[in-house]
């Protein structure tokens, strides 16, 4: 895999986001014309394009639309069991520093669980609704 695609509202919002969670800001553009339009199905595209890195290079990159304008389906807050993407998820070290962490940076915490005995879980919400997954192994 090489990323995922997230269409976001407030860029610097879901940039900071992000970056709290341990990616980092691998760069960040401004795309515009037919040739992007032919590519995505779009007329008069302009988008603005910022590439967010995990530790291990896995890639999510957040796009803004500033034309078209981005359609939103369904309410920001959707439950997770919303037909399509509905969450990513990251492997952590110290799930309970973690959830704090992202807590005191403005985060909603969904709920946590223990798997078994392999994993602790937590899913949080943060900007425009996402919900991220956080697991941690144990043992």
């Amino acid at each position: 895999m090489d990323n995922i695609l997230i269409v976001v509202d407030d860029l610097e919002a879901m940039k900071s986001f992000f970056t709290e969670l341990g990616l980092e800001l691998e760069g960040q553009t401004t795309v515009e014309g037919p040739a992007i339009g032919s590519l995505i199905g779009l007329k008069d595209v302009r988008a603005t394009l910022a590439m967010m890195r995990t530790p291990d290079g896995q890639g999510i990159e957040l796009d803004k639309f500033h034309t078209p304008d981005a359609v939103r389906f369904g309410p920001v807050d959707a439950p997770v069991n919303v037909l399509g993407l509905r969450r990513i998820m990251f492997s952590v070290e110290d799930i309970d520093a973690v959830v704090a962490h992202m807590l005191s940076h403005g985060a909603e915490l969904i709920g946590q669980m223990k798997y078994e005995n392999s994993y602790r879980l937590a899913y949080i919400r943060g900007p425009e609704g996402i919900i991220v997954g956080l697991a941690e192994q144990l043992g």
